[in-house]
């Protein structure tokens, strides 16, 4: 299959059309750091055009009712991005979207970049035993044909090129420091330490991990999804409060000693640079992702045995996970999307 030629970069400003099967009213590192990278490239004087499934007629997905799966073919997609005249396109996401967009780039003689957000194999496997193997081939041939797959952490990019993925490139995220930042501790209440889970309440999360800790204090969850039932049946003392956004979810990790962070799929996990920010501590497992992230910087504790890193993690002081994060900002993260959406041009200089 021939994959079409970069373009060289235009003068700036540029038009960007993103494709993504992740949107509204889907909360996740997906759909902020897309939401995020966006504001920041607009205030950069960039032009950037969303193509999403509240575009189209969807359906909900099958077990993950708030994420909606678009009813549209090449046409629909084609006609959209002809629309927004892009100078780049971006493909976010493997989804039915992000399907349509691939075809029409490709049958079209259209350079796309995509981004790897999501371990789908691991995910498949834990809901219906789909090998990994057989994920990740399928996966293989979604993101070859683009001039550059970006992926959040040099870890997770040494993986996939040991699976026989190309043209690879590092797309770093940000973190909004007005918004998260450290507030008063009496916001929750309950025994201290107050240990906080953010993220959705699904088996790929790994959320009953944190539930089962033998730790003490009050352990807190944001989020919802399709375990959210089940667990506030089989753990009463845990507090479970919701989906929470802004000003509130700002509240919630700025009130909590530490942040515990089960996950062990996620690629990155923009929370932990939320969390952060606000003065709160990570704990985690020595896993891609929070390895990337927290290892050998001081600001969090990752151990196979979560309880001994959660209380590790109590120990650090609150103003260097502070100083972290507001290195950390969303520009870098967009000027460094920018760079790889012409990797030919960036190669070349």
């Amino acid at each position: 299959m021939a994959t079409a030629l970069p373009l060289p970069p235009p003068v700036s400003p540029i038009r960007l059309a993103i494709v993504t099967d992740a949107w509204r009213p889907q909360v996740n590192g997906v759909v902020r750091t897309l939401e995020a990278m966006a504001t920041e490239l607009r205030a950069m004087g960039h032009h950037v055009a969303f193509i999403t499934p509240d575009r189209f007629r969807n359906m909900p997905c099958p077990t993950y009712p708030e994420i909606r799966l678009a009813l549209a073919g090449r046409r629909a997609v084609a006609r959209l991005i002809a629309e927004a005249a892009p100078d780049a396109i971006h493909i976010a996401t493997e989804g039915p979207l992000g399907l349509a967009a691939r075809r029409h780039c490709i049958g079209s003689g259209l350079a796309f970049t995509t981004s790897f957000h999501t371990r789908f194999p691991e995910y498949v496997n834990a809901r219906c035993r789909l090998p990994v193997g057989l994920g990740y081939a399928m996966v293989r041939w979604f993101h070859r044909p683009a001039v550059a797959t970006m992926v959040a952490t040099e870890s997770l990019r040494a993986e996939l090129a040991g699976r026989g993925f190309g043209n690879l490139s590092l797309w770093s995220r940000g973190v909004d420091i007005d918004a998260f930042r450290p507030g008063p501790k009496t916001f929750l209440d309950g025994p201290r330490p107050i240990s906080l889970y953010v993220g959705r309440v699904a088996v790929e999360k790994s959320v009953e991990d944190f539930m089962k800790l033998d730790i003490p204090g009050t352990k807190y969850v944001v989020g919802d999804g399709p375990l959210l039932d089940r667990l506030r049946r089989s753990y009463p003392e845990v507090r479970f409060v919701g989906a929470q956004h802004g000003e509130a979810l700002a509240r919630h990790y700025a009130a909590a000693d530490v942040f515990v962070f089960p996950s062990r799929t996620d690629t990155f996990g923009n929370v932990m640079l939320e969390s952060l920010a606000c003065g709160v501590p990570v704990a985690a497992y020595p896993v891609p992702g929070p390895a990337d992230v927290i290892n050998g910087f001081g600001i969090g504790a990752l151990d196979e045995d979560l309880a001994v890193a959660t209380m590790r993690a109590l120990e650090i002081p609150s103003q260097r996970c502070r100083d972290f994060a507001v290195a950390r900002s969303w520009r870098a993260s967009a000027e460094q999307f920018l760079s790889n959406l012409f990797p030919a041009a960036g190669d070349a200089a």
